[in-house]
């Protein structure tokens, strides 16, 4: 019995893994949760499946789109199962490691586009502080915040559609000289580039660029209307081409279905990022999205271990929301992620750091600097 036909966890050859009629599926729609939606149903699966399927992924197995709705849709009975499965392949890859980013919103607001989940798009109504590029000492401060919060990453993010010259001149400038001082991996999310602009940050020190694809080529005219998916696969390519490292990832939550985005996880897979941060829509009062309440902890795992086995070697980022939405089950969420934002989000406020170092303590997870553990940090 199926009922949502789909064949869990079918391979690409021609021995798909049934699920034996003798365990009949249990279809389960979650009950609403604080005005929590439902998206999606659920179905029990024997016990093994997902550990069969890391067992070939580990393998060198990429995920078909039937293996990754079946993450998406299994009962929450599979949920213990699914999660450690998914940390067999983080554990292979990243061990106890986890990397820290530190993000800094270096140019904030007016921004021309229409994203309906941005609150910093021309349609937004939001509260937020609003300026131009910030000057070359407050993104330096930051920089040495990222470095004392022990961050192997420094995220600089610029609103707009694209970087304009100025912008590109700032960073030239700015991006040798914090490399030189902390020697931070640099992170830049500045928009649309072409591959000219990709070539020029590549040049001048950035290691990798931010642009998520955020939701399937589908879901997307439900979203924004100001640019084409096309013009984001673009920059990507963009990035690739100047031979930057790659940070794309989504935002989950905006209505989207379990469908979206397990089509986003294997458009993503094509493109193999360093580092997918998942994001988990915030509602921002003033933004189309502010009503938006469509997620349960549970799913956000799923989630999760979705993108640990479609991309089992890249840093998994768990983004803005996981203190909104992951809530308690935060700890379960880096044993299948392996990176988290240490202190603010770009116009939202995370979590303490404090809590975040108690969190990674607690579960014996270690910050990881170029490639190696810090120094003295106590995992007992």
């Amino acid at each position: 019995m199926n009922p949502l036909n789909i064949n869990p966890l079918k391979t690409q050859d021609t021995h798909p893994m049934e699920i034996p009629n003798s365990q009949a599926c249990k279809v389960s729609v979650p009950i609403s949760e604080q005005g929590e939606h439902c998206l999606y149903a659920n179905f029990c699966l024997p016990a093994g499946l997902f550990w069969q399927l890391a067992d070939r992924v580990l393998q060198g197995h990429r995920l078909t789109s039937d293996e990754a709705a079946t993450i998406l849709h299994c009962a929450d009975e599979n949920l213990p199962e699914l999660v450690a499965a998914a940390h067999r392949i983080r554990h292979q890859f990243f061990g106890r490691r986890v990397q820290l980013n530190v993000l800094i919103n270096a140019k904030s607001g007016y921004c021309p586009e229409d994203c309906s989940y941005c609150s910093q798009s021309r349609i937004s109504r939001a509260e937020i502080n609003k300026y131009d590029l910030l000057d070359d000492e407050h993104i330096l401060a930051g920089a040495e915040l990222a470095h004392d919060r022990q961050a192997k990453t420094y995220c600089i993010v610029l609103s707009g559609r694209k970087p304009r010259e100025r912008d590109l001149k700032a960073l030239e400038r700015i991006v040798p000289e914090i490399r030189q001082r902390w020697g931070l991996q640099i992170c830049i999310s500045a928009g649309f580039l072409s591959p000219s602009e990709a070539k020029r940050l590549k040049d001048c020190g950035v290691n990798r660029v931010n642009h998520n694809l955020n939701t399937s080529e589908r879901f997307y005219p439900q979203i924004c209307t100001t640019h084409l998916y096309e013009d984001r696969l673009a920059t990507l390519r963009a990035v690739r081409e100047a031979g930057l490292e790659l940070c794309s990832g989504g935002i989950i939550g905006m209505g989207e279905s379990p469908e979206d985005v397990a089509t986003l996880a294997l458009t993503l897979a094509e493109f193999q990022p360093e580092a997918v941060p998942i994001n988990f829509l915030i509602p921002i009062p003033g933004t189309p999205l502010e009503a938006d309440w469509n997620l349960n902890p549970r799913y956000c795992l799923k989630v999760l271990c979705l993108f640990r086995f479609a991309l089992p070697r890249t840093e998994l980022r768990i983004a803005a929301g996981r203190e909104l939405h992951l809530r308690s089950l935060q700890p379960l969420g880096l044993w299948v992620a392996n990176s988290i934002f240490v202190g603010d989000y770009l116009t939202t406020k995370g979590q303490a750091p404090e809590a975040d170092y108690q969190m990674l303590q607690d579960l014996g997870l270690e910050p990881e600097i170029d490639g190696s553990t810090v120094p003295g940090h106590d995992t007992a």
